[in-house]
């Protein structure tokens, strides 16, 4: 199988080291080396152009964004933002993602031997996720055609990981009473920041009560969740533990925790948790789905999204059983056709539909 080829653009020499050291050690990957800042960049990508660029923001000559927007033009190449965990560079960030990023990860704090695990984890997967992707689909913000680059990579093995058994236990099937009060539950993950855009900026005001799992880090679901708000017309925030399930509101959880959807009488509110990682992610869609699963049953909506992976098939699938109408997006739509794809395997989705056509779906089957 070709191997993934990797470059990583950043000022930091404890960042290229950690990485260098990250990515070397994956038998998928083929490391093409780092460099300081773009410039440097572009004379070895003369030599041999990369598949994924993990990309720094603040660099000296050449600012990550301004090269960003040059690649996004002149040579669509998927590319990870490794960015630091602040406010400022979550803002930074946020801008990346509209110009065309494909995913984020956040900068080790220490040297080599203090980057966790799952950290290390974490940088592979967005490698491998971002070869997949397929740039046609996406564009400055989403909003206008890129041109065509090379076909995505084939998938690549990944880590055994947990299920949400590590969470909260499965239901015992029984659906629920349906009731008037609805609630959807959106999961998504490589991808995702645009294809949300898309489908929450189109929803009116009076919309149901949404809980998203978007796959990000810590720090950037908050400014994530205010970029949106400030483009909706339904509100969106970032879930804090308590929150209620309400009309005209999307919640979506934070970076670093799980998400659950909880039920008290005849309203929802959503319960904010620490815990492991769950299919190599928290938040976790398979968490906030079986949640959604044993709680609301025939009066949620479940819909996946697209991502690298298979979190949230199995979920999507115990929503579907417990009575809810399940949604997954089209392949032509998906800019990686992972999770979608494993859900449809497993006939979790009622219905495939295409990404500009699930506002009007959540407005028909929860509205």
């Amino acid at each position: 199988m070709e191997k993934v080829k990797v470059l990583v653009v950043d000022d930091s020499a404890v960042v290229r080291q950690v990485a260098s050291e990250i990515l070397k050690s994956d038998p998928g990957i083929e490391f093409l080396g780092a460099a300081p800042d773009p410039i440097f960049a572009l004379q070895r990508m003369e030599r041999c152009w990369p598949d994924v660029i993990v990309l720094d923001i603040e660099m000296p000559r050449m600012d990550g964004l301004t090269f960003l927007k040059k690649l996004m033009v002149e040579h669509p190449t998927p590319v990870v933002i490794c960015s630091t965990l602040t406010e400022s560079g979550a803002e930074s960030t946020m801008e990346a993602l509209a110009s065309g990023a494909v995913d984020i990860i956040t900068k080790p704090k220490m040297g080599l031997k203090g980057f966790l695990e799952e950290s290390a984890a974490r940088l592979l997967h967005a490698v491998k996720a971002a070869a997949r992707a397929d740039l046609r689909k996406v564009g400055g913000g989403g909003r206008q055609p890129v041109p065509t680059r090379a076909a995505p990579k084939p998938g690549l093995k990944v880590a055994p990981k947990l299920s949400a058994d590590v969470i909260l236990p499965a239901g015992d099937g029984r659906a629920m009473v349906e009731t008037t009060e609805r609630v959807v539950a959106i999961g998504t993950s490589t991808g995702g920041t645009q294809a949300l855009e898309v489908v929450l900026t189109a929803l009116p005001r009076v919309s149901p009560g949404i809980v998203v799992v978007q796959h990000m880090p810590e720090k950037f679901t908050a400014a994530f969740s205010a970029r949106l708000d400030r483009l909706c017309q339904v509100e969106v925030k970032e879930a804090e533990d308590g929150d209620r399930v309400r009309a005209g509101r999307v919640l979506i959880a934070p970076g670093g925790r799980h998400m659950l959807l909880q039920r008290r009488g005849a309203q929802y509110f959503v319960e904010v948790r620490d815990g492991p990682l769950v299919s190599r992610h928290r938040p976790s869609v398979d968490v906030l789905f079986r949640s959604a699963a044993k709680c609301a049953g025939r009066n949620a909506v479940g819909i996946i999204m697209t991502g690298m992976g298979d979190d949230g098939a199995n979920g999507l699938l115990e929503m579907r059983k417990a009575g809810a109408h399940t949604i997954a997006q089209d392949e032509a739509s998906c800019l990686v056709y992972g999770m979608p794809k494993e859900a449809v395997a497993r006939g979790a989705a009622v219905e495939s539909i295409a990404l500009e056509a699930i506002p009007a779906a959540i407005q028909r089957y929860a509205g």
